[in-house]
């Protein structure tokens, strides 16, 4: 593993653990001020911009707290010089959800680039399979 994967790989199990905490700071830390989110819940169009990716999350910590769970249960991350991607499986949801479909992952996909010297996430989206 390289230096550059093992800091984004660094940087989204912090992003991860801020989002479990309901840590608002955490969460926005190492993210562009022009980040473009895809999220489950709407807008189905996306957010844009780190003003609008702040106001999605209070509603989602309210939830979490409620007792959910928001736990990466595998990352892959490669990196270039100036742009990397990841992609994760997350355990996202609450006992009742999971006891029901144990199996049932929140699939996070992440772009990033390099800005000032450090990675920073520019794109995000987070989705769950369609149950037929």
């Amino acid at each position: 593993m390289t230096d550059d994967e093992t800091q984004i790989r660094t940087l989204v199990e912090g992003w991860a653990r801020a989002v479990h905490h309901g840590d608002l700071a955490g969460v926005l830390a190492d993210h562009a001020d022009d980040i473009v989110m895809y999220d489950v819940p709407p807008p189905h169009e996306g957010v844009r911009g780190i003003d609008a990716y702040r106001d999605t999350w209070p509603d989602f910590f309210r939830w979490q707290a409620s007792g959910a769970c928001f736990d990466i249960t595998s990352l892959e991350v490669t990196a270039g010089p100036d742009v990397a991607w990841a992609h994760a499986l997350l355990r996202c949801g609450t006992t009742d959800e999971l006891d029901t479909n144990p199996a049932r992952r929140l699939r996070l996909t992440l772009g990033l680039r390099r800005e000032r010297g450090r990675w920073v996430v520019a794109h995000e989206h987070h989705s769950f399979p369609v149950e037929v």
